[in-house]
């Protein structure tokens, strides 16, 4: 009864891999999109996020530039080109990050200038004189922002009829987060009201850096709640947030990018599907009046990059829980924060993981202990059992009470090899979602021909290993099953090493000294329950 328990929760952590394995998100092709040249006349097009109407394009006087220019923003985390079209954010490479493994891979390019949905971080209003491609003024040439340096860059546009936007974006050297202050200013004689839009477009993936894509969408903290919508999600409809609204951005399975509230600035956001691999998104500021000569601000930080943890928890505002960790997550962020202690000492992530291992199979020792030896005293009983099923096959409800009366007698819980196991799970689980998910595994070198803790093993030399450990554990396992069970459970060895092929290799050496240890464990036990 306890094997069957045991194999029941054995044969859901290979629904768990083989879904993981068989049923990757959907790959979808960018279509080839046209580099744009902009030019003194070019307009970005609008987001396609569904809204209410904004105001048309307001033509901008003689005193505003006509001609779209870039502005270089460098420092030592990354490198930032703003434009003056809509004071927006054409394109945002990290430093420190390659998409690639190897000396000529390209920077990661968390916001790219091809964006058939338009720059990033334009601001539009809604009852506001204010449209998303105006040419903003500023007298900012490229900045260099030295590691304990801060400047900033300013944009300033004024309407035909005197209102006038200004909006100030703050740098930090040494820091991934950007402080955006957008004030309107009322400079007409009318009273006017309304709300100011962040319009934030994202590209979700293509096929040549799908792997950093596997879990990229849409992401937010609101009511106290993350949420997290793909682009398969939002095919349909799009969806809005406005309860409580504490960042909103996008993400991939390392980065993220996302516009942190100040002072309740957040009162809505809409996201929406956009043209091809793109998600477009709309941050709109609680509505607001100005008589005239009033002034009105909305404050934002924004976060681009690794989702690092110290650096998110860094952040405030919740922004740690864009690091989705699944249900056991209370577990995994611990593990994770022991993984970054011991490789401060060993500074190889490998070893750490090692580390992590040996002291879990520690701690759960006196468990696995507990429930081999229960194990070992139902494998006694079963030619008993089998005397009783022989004595009673015809009433099942005997059979139940002489089984109970079989496990009394002898002081055997059945449950007692199976529920030190499952105990075990969620810690199983929570370690791998953080191994998974860990910036700090991407590109982490082992040793040997491992160069990459994230990818597969090139050569397949681990994932093989691990299934002849497994084999060899199952060999050593006590069993009561019945034959048919027998079979199934040996082939769980093949099974796995199949799956763990394409597995990260830092899971697959978790995986393999995890049995490495069980067997030398199992080989103790046996030998105390002999004596």
């Amino acid at each position: 009864m306890e094997k069957r328990a045991i194999a029941a929760a054995v044969l859901s952590i290979v629904f768990f891999y083989a879904y993981y394995l068989l049923f990757p998100p959907p790959k979808k092709e960018m279509p080839k999109q046209p580099t744009t040249q902009v030019t003194a006349t070019a307009t970005v097009p609008a987001a396609s996020v569904p809204a209410v109407t904004r105001a048309t394009e307001i033509p901008v006087t003689q005193s505003q530039p006509s001609v779209a220019k870039d502005v270089v923003v460098d420092t030592d985390l990354y490198t930032a080109v703003f434009s003056n079209q809509g004071a927006s954010l054409k394109s945002f490479v990290l430093k420190k990050y390659k998409e690639t493994n190897s000396a000529s891979g390209k920077q990661v390019a968390l916001i790219n200038e091809s964006n058939p949905e338009g720059f990033a971080l334009r601001t539009g209003g809604v009852g506001f004189p204010l449209s998303p491609s105006v040419i903003y003024a500023t007298g900012t040439g490229n900045l260099t922002v030295g590691r304990d340096e801060k400047r900033q860059l300013v944009f300033i546009f004024t309407s035909p009829d005197g209102q006038t936007v200004k909006k100030t974006y703050t740098f930090q050297g040494g820091s991934y987060a950007i402080d955006l202050a957008t004030e309107i200013v009322n400079g007409s004689s009318d009273k006017i009201s309304g709300t100011l839009d962040l319009l934030f477009p994202y590209q979700v993936g293509d096929k040549e850096k799908q792997s950093r894509f596997e879990a990229s969408g849409a992401v937010l903290l609101a009511d106290n709640k993350f949420e997290s919508e793909t682009l398969k999600d939002l095919e349909s409809k799009p969806k809005e947030y406005e309860t409580n609204v504490l960042w909103a951005g996008f993400a991939d399975k390392y980065f993220l990018s996302a516009v942190l509230s100040k002072d309740n600035a957040i009162a809505r956001v809409k996201t929406a599907k956009g043209t091809g691999n793109y998600l477009a998104a709309t941050i709109e500021s609680p509505a607001f009046t100005l008589a005239p000569g009033q002034s009105h601000s909305v404050s934002y930080k924004l976060f681009m990059g690794p989702k690092d943890l110290d650096l998110l928890k860094a952040q405030g505002s919740g922004l740690e829980q864009a690091l989705d960790l699944g249900w056991f997550s209370a577990i995994a962020k611990p593990l994770l924060y022991v993984l970054k202690y011991f490789y401060k000492y060993t500074h190889n992530y490998g070893i750490a993981i090692i580390i992590i291992t040996v002291i879990l199979k520690i701690l759960f020792f006196p468990l696995t202990h507990k429930s081999y030896k229960s194990m070992k005293e139902m494998q006694k009983l079963q030619p008993k059992m089998l005397e009783l099923r022989e004595k009673h096959k015809d009433d099942r409800e005997a059979l139940n009470r002489a089984t109970m009366e079989l496990y009394k007698t002898h002081k055997v819980n059945p449950l007692g090899g199976c529920f030190p196991m499952v105990v075990q799970i969620p810690v199983f689980f929570a370690l791998y979602k953080a191994l998974l998910f860990s910036i700090e595994l991407r590109h982490a070198p082992f040793m040997l021909w491992i160069t990459d803790l994230s990818a597969k093993d090139p050569y397949y030399v681990t994932p093989i290993i691990m299934g002849a450990t497994m084999f060899i554990q199952q060999k050593m396992t006590p069993s009561t099953m019945d034959p048919m069970q027998a079979k199934i459970m040996l082939a769980l060895p093949i099974v796995f090493t199949f799956m763990f092929l394409n597995f990260p290799s830092g899971l697959v050496i978790y995986w393999l000294v995890n049995n490495i240890l069980t067997i030398a464990q199992q080989a103790y036990i046996n030998r105390l329950l002999k004596e």
